[in-house]
């Protein structure tokens, strides 16, 4: 296997990683520990970590695309 493509392998394994990651801190059990009446600058907390983890999720996925290109 070639250099370029064991990169791309690699790339390939940590998107992977990172779609099971992402899937975990977005299921049921996650969700109902921030979901309470709290707020955050006026924004429900879990309202909050759902649009942090997503963005999170953007900036990785860029990260990771970007790099090995």
């Amino acid at each position: 296997m070639s250099p370029q493509e064991q990169a791309e392998q690699r790339r390939g394994q940590r998107l992977l990683f990172v779609t099971l990651l992402f899937g975990v801190l977005l299921n049921f059990p996650l969700l109902a520990v921030f979901n309470h009446n709290g707020r955050v600058g006026g924004i429900p907390v879990l309202y909050l970590y759902v649009l942090l983890t997503w963005v999170a999720l953007v900036l990785l996925t860029t990260r990771l695309v970007q790099k090995s290109s």
